[in-house]
């Protein structure tokens, strides 16, 4: 006799999955059904619910392309900060606005100086 073989996962979630889908199937033959029975043609009740999946679709791109955009933004954003650098540089000395002295990055002069040696 041959043991019983469990089942794997991704055997139980398309096992899942199709039943969903038939289930799908089933209400969309409900509400075709629906739609025929107030009155419209069986054509026009295929139309109708192809016309709310393609805008259920177009909706689904269009939070899916501003979602990739906020990602790729995000991306770029974060390369940007990783790159950036964020030390500012030493003191050194040079001839500035005041003479020849210690000056910072934006040029200010940070030792003390005497201004009779000018």
């Amino acid at each position: 006799m041959k043991p019983s073989v469990q089942t794997s996962s991704a055997e139980r979630l398309g096992q899942r999955l199709g039943r969903l889908w038939r289930g799908y199937l089933g209400q969309e033959r409900k509400v075709s059904g629906w739609l025929v029975a107030q009155g419209l043609p069986a054509g026009v009740a295929k139309a109708v619910l192809l016309l709310v999946k393609l805008l259920a679709l177009g909706a689904l791109l269009y939070v899916a392309f501003w979602l990739a955009l906020l990602l790729v933004f995000a991306l770029v954003a974060a390369s940007a900060a990783r790159n950036a650098d964020w030390e500012t540089p030493e003191p050194e000395w040079t001839n500035g606005t005041a003479g020849f002295g210690l000056y910072t990055h934006d040029g200010h002069r940070i030792d003390p100086h005497v201004s009779d040696d000018d």
